[in-house]
């Protein structure tokens, strides 16, 4: 582990967390081997806070919480060190009789791009990958260029499919007492994924993998937890928070709460439980975290049915994980920016103190994907265009932002060329608008800020290094080209490298509109006609306790909203 490195533990419970946490660690894995060729700029993000070194690998310092059936060809090993468990019986003299199951294939549609051995090139050559401890790239690898990545996602079931990493032993921990797959044994309920961790097994099963990966850490700043929050591993999620909470006093605990897409009429039972989830979810991991942001490309948390919401260069199916997850983990790999510098970070427990003070622990995140910078324009020309109207989508599922009053902001603008920073206007020329007279990009972005949002607590970084989205990244951009600039003629058959993104963190007064909501949805809701809710171990007077939560917690964004809402 590189010296002074603040390491970041990460937790992916859930399989929508899953499919945001393959997609996001593709995406990590694709930005080592861009930072070991020797023509790219110096590395500005630091891999030693995500990923640990060990055996001549380079592995995600990572637990994984899923159910029985979801992992598919994936081993629950990791598959990097061989089988362990047979390793460990061979020191057994005595006779021996292996019975192994049969896994399931990988997925021929995607096999060339999961594969550990290399990774596609812009001259379309498949050459091996760059090892990520400092010890050269490997040998050049010959063979065939990867098949097309075009209606893979209709092979994708789980999110193993296609994750291109491999990951340590002691990371995947399976739950064998809900299926994944099928109508019975699923977990669904809040109060079932609480049960779960206190179960001695999976209670001891966990805190020995927290143990193993925090003690091998010189500067442990704190844990990412990625949580589904629409079924029980809302629960699992709550459980977690308070037991890092507990063991790990000081360290920063950042929770994103994950939704699939938007709910869907004709499936009351599942709404409604999703509506449950999400606001016990949410109320117990704001309690436990340093804060919570919910994910979603849906609009509303709640029982109403709204369309996803929109990106102007992107094209995507909300429905499909395979896509939503996409959308998130760039987004995701963008506002954690901050925390993963190599110089001047910001550590998670001061960005939480920026976000979350006053007793403000849900925040929201908005990104715009991509950044829309054309040829010939710089920086300035494109904020202007812009205009004053909020350019981001939000992607916290509450709803519009117009209107609303920003208390506090982290913000992010990644992929922008130095040549495109400032102005380039001939000397003498008139300035089409006070951005044009900055001198630097940090200053642009920065006067920006400010005229967006007035007298706002403001971060912001500019980077240069962009958002990497190669195969097998599904193909989302419909006008676009690297490295970010809108197309007048969309070609969807080549993939996109990399692309520049814009993301925030906020802490807003939308949250009292989302948090009052839900409570008058919950307080509508008669908790005993979901019996088999009341059953996974949820009383009636949870739900009382929990909307005078959700009350409390509204309070607190209160500010900036007239009294008559």
């Amino acid at each position: 582990m590189a010296g002074g490195a603040r390491e970041v533990l990460t937790l992916q419970l859930g399989h929508f967390a899953g499919f945001v946490g393959a997609h996001w660690w593709n995406q990590q894995d694709a930005a080592l081997g861009r930072t070991a060729d020797a023509q790219e700029a110096p590395a500005e993000l630091c891999p030693d806070v995500l990923y640990r070194t060990g055996r001549e690998t380079c592995t995600p310092r990572l637990i994984v919480l899923d159910l029985k059936g979801s992992l598919n060809s994936l081993k629950k090993d990791g598959g990097l060190y061989g089988d362990s468990e047979l390793d460990a019986a061979i020191a057994w003299q005595g006779k021996l009789t292996t019975h192994k199951e049969e896994t399931d294939p990988k997925n021929p549609n995607i096999q060339d791009y999961t594969s550990a051995e290399g990774v596609p090139h812009s001259d379309g050559v498949w050459r091996a990958k760059a090892v990520p401890n400092g010890k050269g790239p490997l040998p050049v690898t010959t063979g065939t260029t990867p098949k097309p990545l075009l209606h893979i996602e209709d092979s994708i079931r789980v999110w193993s499919d296609f994750l291109r990493v491999h990951l340590h032993p002691r990371s995947v921990c399976v739950i064998h007492k809900y299926n994944h797959d099928g109508e019975t044994g699923r977990l669904e309920a809040f109060g079932q994924g609480e049960s779960i961790l206190k179960e001695p097994r999976y209670l001891e099963e966990l805190e020995d993998r927290l143990h193993f990966y925090t003690e091998e850490c010189d500067y442990l700043q704190g844990f990412q937890v990625l949580c589904d929050l629409h079924d029980g591993f809302s629960g699992v999620g709550a459980k977690t928070a308070e037991l890092l909470q507990d063991e790990y006093s000081g360290r920063g605990i950042i929770t994103w709460g994950l939704l699939p897409g938007p709910c869907h009429l004709g499936e009351h039972q599942k709404n409604v439980y999703r509506l449950l989830n999400t606001v016990f979810g949410l109320v117990h991991l704001a309690t436990s975290s340093s804060f919570v942001c919910p994910l979603s490309v849906s609009r509303d948390l709640g029982l109403r049915p709204k369309p996803p919401v929109n990106f102007p260069y992107l094209h995507y199916d909300a429905t499909l994980p395979f896509h939503s997850g996409a959308i998130l983990a760039t987004a995701l790999d963008t506002v954690t920016v901050p925390f993963r510098l190599h110089s001047s970070p910001v550590s998670m427990a001061q960005l939480a103190d920026m976000l979350s003070f006053s007793g403000r622990k849900v925040v929201t995140a908005d990104a715009i994907i991509p950044f829309p910078l054309v040829p010939g324009q710089s920086l300035p020309d494109t904020l202007l265009q812009l205009g004053d109207t909020i350019p981001w989508t939000p992607l916290s599922a509450c709803g519009d932002p117009a209107g609303t009053q920003c208390f506090a902001q982290s913000v992010v603008l990644r992929g922008i060329d130095r040549t495109c920073h400032t102005s380039s206007l001939t000397p003498g020329a008139p300035l089409p608008s006070t951005l044009h007279a900055c001198a630097s990009g940090k200053e642009v972005l920065a006067q920006y800020l400010e005229q967006q949002q007035p007298r706002v607590t403001s971060s912001s970084h500019l980077l240069l290094t962009p958002c990497m989205v190669a195969p097998p990244y599904p193909n989302l951009f419909s006008s676009f080209r690297q490295p970010g600039m809108a197309l007048e003629s969309p070609s969807r058959h080549k993939a996109v490298q990399n692309i520049p993104v814009f993301g925030a963190l906020r802490s807003s007064s939308s949250m009292f509109r989302t948090l009052r909501s839900l409570a008058e949805e919950l307080s509508r809701l008669d908790l005993r006609r979901w019996a088999s809710f009341l059953d996974a171990g949820v009383e009636q007077d949870d739900k009382e306790e929990l909307l005078q939560e959700l009350h409390s917690l509204a309070h607190h964004y209160r500010e900036g909203e007239s009294l008559s809402d």
